[in-house]
């Protein structure tokens, strides 16, 4: 058995056990927040801030607009854990280890996932700004979380991913979008893809035709846990900039961020209405 697989477990069975000892009650919705979206956190009001580096095992981000803070706390009446920065394949971890923080907190009871995250635009509808409300994904990243020996207390070996992205989710998702005033709103397929590299034109063309409407980096691989773990998903991705294949521009990050600060702030209040309307039962 691979080394990583048979300490994997009893990692993870650390960290839940450091962090027991943190906090004083278990959060009810996890936060992942994307690139440039780390911000959201100033609306939390906040009980604890741990930095990932602190935390048993945790893997630390090494991107640019990925803080890297755990943070619980209450945001709109519900008490979450946000996790401010993410890890990215890319950045030369596993889908194991990108998913450790999604499984430590499942098993502290989250039972609910909001994962955001920053992409290009493959459809040719959406313009920079747009916020699609993810209601399926293209996984194209070549490791999947659950990979390796099933622990069946965590999770079925088969998880079901016919209805990954909740539709009531998306339902209150669009209603709030209509409440606080965001206009710019689409619901659409979410690709992932390993980077660091940006897409070529030829390869935007073969997102396009694969049924994708947006692509990045990310969200994926935490989603499959997520499932697997029993959760609800709900998944935002704020559309920096789009990709014409016929007229390919170059993309940098710095401009990505510029267009993601442009649109943070509807964005937050968007998030913040989402977790007051969501019902826990």
């Amino acid at each position: 058995m691979n080394s990583e697989y048979g300490s994997y477990k009893d990692n993870v069975l650390s960290a839940v056990s450091f962090l027991k000892k943190k906090i004083d009650r278990s959060p009810e919705i996890i936060l992942i927040l994307g690139t440039g979206l780390g911000d959201l956190v100033h609306k939390i009001q906040t009980d604890h801030v741990l930095p990932y580096e602190s935390i048993p095992h945790f893997p630390t981000s090494t991107v640019d607009g990925h803080s890297g803070n755990l943070i619980f706390g209450t945001l709109g009446g519900k008490y979450v854990a946000a996790l401010q920065g993410r890890f990215h394949f890319y950045e030369g971890y596993s889908a194991l280890q990108i998913t450790f923080p999604v499984r430590v907190l499942s098993l502290l009871g989250a039972e609910i996932l909001l994962v955001s995250n920053a992409s290009g635009g493959l459809n040719s509808e959406y313009s920079p700004g747009t916020v699609m409300i993810i209601k399926d994904h293209l996984n194209f990243i070549p490791d999947n979380p659950l990979r390796g020996p099933n622990v069946d207390e965590w999770g079925q070996r088969y998880p079901d991913c016919s209805r990954v992205y909740d539709p009531e989710f998306i339902r209150i998702a669009q209603v709030s979008a209509k409440k606080t005033g965001m206009e710019n709103v689409e619901t659409g397929t979410y690709v992932a893809i390993p980077g660091p590299s940006l897409e070529t034109p030829a390869e935007t063309r073969y997102l396009r035709n694969c049924g994708a409407d947006a692509v990045g980096m990310s969200t994926v691989p935490e989603v499959l846990v997520a499932v697997h773990a029993g959760m609800k998903v709900l998944g935002l991705s704020l559309v920096a900039n789009v990709n014409n294949p016929d007229n390919q521009q170059p993309i940098r990050v710095e401009d990505v961020l510029k267009e993601v600060e442009k649109a943070i702030v509807p964005f937050q209040e968007l998030i913040v209405d989402i977790v007051e309307s969501i019902s826990l039962k």
